[in-house]
């Protein structure tokens, strides 16, 4: 069998993995000790992870998270008050699964971000579809989307995502306008959808943050209940890391 003609074939059909370990299989000494179901299975697994792999660059590039965090990464040796034992059962991303929410609370620098990021990064390697939003400029979107049209597109967009993270809750009191979205946005994605929210504010404040007190109760009925509460305390890891 000439070689060439068939990794052209496997290319032109888009079997980019195959076509490499085909190559790889040529260039293997022993290759001839391995039936012919074997080196298919070779094959067949390799264009599979190809593929796995293309999928996760896509995810993690649509995500576009604010930082580059995975959950092994996360340092454990700060004493911030974050749960050991709870990470693990967030990297499972069972919660997603059953359609729960993240509240991550605590002072400027504490690696609330960070956190935010990393579930979501582990969300992408488990197949969900992420999504990293600050909650300020998503405002300004809707505004914007609002006005010329893409307002209801845009709440689509938002409400088919997996896991939608919301960074820095709370930086200024949401006016009438802001809870109004935010509702529209919560309600899309309660009991379907899971949703983190960074915030330094402590959660028993959130109510308080938002200029109509009855949206605000509609939001956090939506958001607060069925939600792992993860706040978090000490100084800043930043200025820990330039002493």
């Amino acid at each position: 069998m000439l070689v060439n003609p068939t990794l052209d074939k496997l290319n032109t059909m888009r079997l980019t993995g195959m076509a490499k370990a085909y190559v790889e299989q040529e260039q293997m000494k022993d290759i001839e000790a391995l039936t012919f179901e074997q080196r298919f299975g070779l094959l067949t697994d390799r264009e599979m992870t190809e593929r796995q792999n293309r999928r996760l660059v896509t995810r993690l590039r649509s995500a576009k998270l604010r930082q580059n965090a995975c959950i092994e990464d996360i340092d454990l040796r700060y004493q911030r008050g974050l749960d050991k034992q709870l990470l693990p059962q967030l990297d499972s991303c069972q919660w997603i699964k059953d359609h729960h929410n993240v509240l991550l609370t605590g002072p400027t620098g504490i690696g609330k971000s960070y956190i935010a990021c990393a579930l979501a990064q582990s969300a992408c390697r488990q197949g969900y579809k992420s999504l990293y939003q600050r909650l300020p400029r998503l405002f300004e979107e809707l505004g914007i989307a609002r006005g010329d049209g893409r307002y209801h597109k845009l709440l689509t967009t938002l409400s088919k995502t997996d896991l939608l993270v919301l960074d820095d809750f709370g930086l200024s009191k949401l006016t009438e306008e802001q809870c109004h979205d935010l509702l529209e946005v919560m309600e899309d994605r309660h009991g379907l959808k899971s949703t983190i929210v960074t915030s330094q504010l402590p959660v028993k404040n959130w109510h308080d943050a938002m200029l109509d007190p009855t949206l605000a109760d509609a939001i956090l009925d939506r958001l607060v209940h069925q939600a792992y509460k993860i706040p978090l305390s000490g100084e800043s890891m930043r200025k820990e890391r330039k002493a």
